[in-house]
Order: structure tokens, then C-alpha cells, then sequence
């Protein structure tokens, strides 16, 4: 061995395309209607609870508006409860996701 290794890099060709969120970030809560989905496990209700606190304190001018899971952890677009959930993302500005394990 002439004390020598090559060294592999284990991450994969980088895709040229930048990436982009889906809307444009917002820059104030203030006036907005925020959504707080929550799935069906146990502790997500009591997050998004002390969430919805702290908005109503910092933004008491926000609107919130609350979605709840309507299948155990199943996207909730396949589900029957999709007509439901899309119209309710028409319908905020923002969404904040509590997973409560």
C-alpha cells in the first residue's frame, strides 16, 4: 500500500435547477387567515392549542382556522375527506402542521 485512499463522495449529481417554494413566503401574519392542520395523533390538538395562543397574542388582528385529519396517517388528498381539505387551503393564507407523537 503506498498510503494513499480515494475518498467517494456518497452524495449524488446535483440537480442544475434551483429550487423554488410553491407561493411566495409571507412576511406578516397580521390580517391573514391562518390554517392549523392537525393529525390524528395524540398530541397534535395540544401543540397546535398553545400555537393558536401564541398567534391570537402576537396577531390578534389573524383569523385562524382549524383543519383536523380525517384518516390515520393517509395524505389527506387520498382520502374522502379531499373535497373538504382543498377547499379549506382555498380558503387561508398560511398553514401550520402539527404531526403529534
Amino acid at each position: 500500500m503506498n498510503g494513499q485512499y480515494e475518498v467517494l463522495n456518497p452524495w449524488a449529481e446535483v440537480d442544475p435547477i434551483l429550487l423554488r417554494r410553491i407561493s411566495p413566503r409571507i412576511v406578516d401574519l397580521t390580517g391573514k387567515r391562518i390554517g392549523l392542520f392537525r393529525n390524528l395523533k395524540r398530541s397534535s390538538k395540544p401543540i397546535l392549542n398553545v400555537v393558536e395562543r401564541e398567534l391570537v397574542a402576537r396577531f390578534p388582528a389573524s383569523d385562524l382556522s382549524w383543519y383536523e385529519s380525517t384518516k390515520v396517517n393517509t395524505p389527506e388528498v387520498e382520502t374522502e375527506g379531499k373535497p373538504a381539505f382543498e377547499e379549506w387551503v382555498k380558503g387561508v393564507d398560511a398553514v401550520i402542521v402539527a404531526v403529534g407523537d
